[in-house]
C-alpha cells in the first residue's frame, strides 16, 4: 500500500526546504548544503566535497587542426544525493593568461541527481593549434555550478598540446553534464 501526503503538507515541506537553503551569508564555515552529518543533503548542488574527480583518458588531437576530446567523470562518493545542473565552469591557464572554455551552443543541459556511487561526465573538446601559439595552456581548471558551499575549483596539468585560437579565445568547448555509465 502506498501512502500519500496531502498537498498542503508537501507544499509546507518544500517551502521549509527552500528557506533552509539560504544561510544568509558566509560565516566562514563549509556547512552549506550539508545535513549535519557531513554528507550532502538530497537535492543540494554537488560540491567537490561530495565528488570524486577523474580526468581522461583523453582522445588527444595528434596534429595541428585535429580535434581532441577530454572526458571528465564526477562520482558522488558520499551518502545522500546531490545535483549537477547545466554546465561545468572550465578554464585553461598559461601563466598569467586564462581562457574560459565556451559551452557547446547546441547542447541542452539537464539537471542530474547523483546518489552515492553514481557518476556524471562532461567532455572538453578542442582543436590542436600550432606549436608556439598563444593557446599553450599548461593548467586545466574545473569549477561546479552552485557548489554546496564548496567554491574551490580543481586544477590539473594540461598535457594535450597547444589549443588553436578562435576569435579572442581558444577553439574549445565544454559539454553539459550527462549521466555516466551503462
Amino acid at each position: 500500500m502506498r501512502a500519500t501526503l496531502p498537498l498542503a503538507v508537501t507544499a509546507l515541506a518544500a517551502a521549509l526546504t527552500l528557506t533552509a537553503c539560504d544561510s544568509g551569508g558566509d560565516n566562514g564555515t563549509d556547512t552549506a548544503g550539508k545535513n549535519g552529518t557531513g554528507t550532502a543533503a538530497a537535492g543540494t548542488a554537488c560540491g567537490f566535497a561530495e565528488l570524486g574527480l577523474e580526468i581522461g583518458p583523453a582522445n588527444a588531437a595528434p596534429a595541428v587542426g585535429d580535434t581532441g576530446n577530454l572526458p571528465v567523470t564526477l562520482t558522488n562518493t558520499k551518502a545522500g544525493a546531490c545535483t549537477l545542473d547545466g554546465f561545468p565552469e572550465v578554464g585553461l591557464l598559461a601563466g598569467d593568461t586564462s581562457w574560459t572554455v565556451a559551452r557547446e551552443k547546441a547542447a541542452q543541459p539537464a539537471k542530474l541527481t547523483l546518489h552515492q556511487d553514481e557518476s556524471a561526465t562532461f567532455t572538453l573538446t578542442y582543436v590542436r593549434g600550432e606549436a608556439g601559439g598563444k593557446g599553450a595552456a599548461d593548467t586545466l581548471r574545473i569549477a561546479l555550478p552552485g557548489g554546496s558551499g564548496d567554491t574551490v575549483a580543481k586544477t590539473a596539468k594540461w598535457t594535450y598540446g597547444v589549443i588553436a585560437e578562435k576569435g579572442a579565445g581558444l577553439d574549445a568547448t565544454v559539454s553539459p553534464f550527462q549521466t555516466a555509465g551503462d
